[in-house]
């Protein structure tokens, strides 16, 4: 079983594990008593306890804090573990129905798909089940597999990603890259190149490049594509968000890779036109990641399900293909 072997598991019951799972999360008695309905003296009293049954101060506060000790941080996950395990086995064996189901789903990516997923998503959801809430996080906020083995997201809108062995995941779309640029940009239009036409490779290395960067990278598979051929671009602008890149594209004088999908939603809107990159840029298809002690869970397979019916509605399938990919964290 894990840490708590050694000890007396008589000396345990579940609200004890409840309180020490939820001191583990919030790092304070206050908010721990809030999280799980009980009073500030009765988390102290139960911390005291686990004190006692597992022989350790388990916490040592550092300001407003508690910082949990090496032997509490072990317990973290096995503690966790065992109070889903316990949730699932006495779930009541009912219908699901939607309509009834109460829960906020937390769902982390690139604004990509904040602008064309989660609107009308959100929106047909809230139709058939007007108890469900959302909230969508960046990419940038950290590692796939930390946040879902900490319960902080319930799944994730990524690239291919590598993730550790108890991660489950499916293949939603695949995106080939589009170049945007200005309608009135100052090098093209000159140069008679009309919207969708190659941009020729001369040129495409000498204007500037703006790129969508979580990291601050000032390159990406755009540039790796390039320095296969001997070449390189001149990246001049490194952006957080797809629409931020749009956005300084449609002012300024840069070109930018994006995915397809994405740069024929912000053509309706801003004054850019979309062109044909003069090399193969490839990128592998976008996923859905989720804990796999979520997968025959009724409502995370009923929210999945929908996912995957909203992408195809979108047709963000539509432009699949052999060198198809996603938002990349730098492209």
């Amino acid at each position: 079983m894990g840490p708590i072997d050694a000890m007396n598991l008589n000396a345990l019951d579940l609200n004890l594990v409840r309180v020490l799972d939820a001191l583990l999360r919030e790092k304070s008695v206050t908010r721990a008593g809030e999280q799980i309905g009980l009073s500030q003296p009765a988390v102290s009293a139960a911390l005291n306890r686990l004190r006692h049954a597992l022989n350790d101060q388990l916490f040592v506060r550092r300001g407003n804090d508690m910082v949990p000790t090496l032997r509490a941080e072990s317990l973290a996950e096995p503690v966790r573990a065992a109070l889903r395990e316990i949730e699932r086995a006495f779930q009541p064996a009912t219908d699901f129905d939607p309509a009834r189901l109460e829960r906020t789903f937390t769902l982390m990516g690139a604004d990509f798909f904040s602008m064309l997923l989660m609107p009308p998503f959100a929106a047909r959801i809230a139709g058939v089940a007007p108890g469900v809430s959302f909230r969508f996080l960046d990419s940038a906020i950290g590692d796939v597999s930390k946040l879902l083995q900490e319960d902080r997201i319930d799944l994730a809108l990524e690239r291919p990603l590598e993730v550790a062995e108890w991660v489950s995941s499916v293949a939603l779309f695949g995106s080939p890259f589009a170049i945007i640029a200005a309608k009135d940009n100052e090098a093209l239009r000159p140069a008679g190149i009309g919207e969708g036409e190659e941009v020729p490779l001369d040129l495409f290395c000498a204007l500037p490049h703006a790129l969508r960067s979580i990291d601050g990278s000032m390159s990406g598979f755009t540039d790796d594509a390039l320095a296969r051929m001997g070449r390189a671009r001149r990246v001049t602008l490194a952006l957080p968000h797809f629409q931020a890149v749009a956005l300084a594209v449609a002012g300024g004088p840069y070109l930018a890779a994006v995915p397809m999908q994405f740069a024929v939603a912000a053509a309706k809107s801003l004054p850019i036109g979309i062109y044909r990159a003069p090399i193969p840029i490839q990128s592998p298809a976008v996923r859905m990641y989720w804990h796999a002690r979520r997968d025959d869970e009724p409502p995370h397979r009923w929210i999945r399900e929908q996912i995957l019916d909203e992408v195809g509605k979108l047709g963000f399938k539509d432009w699949d293909g052999p060198a198809s990919g996603q938002p990349h964290p730098a492209t």
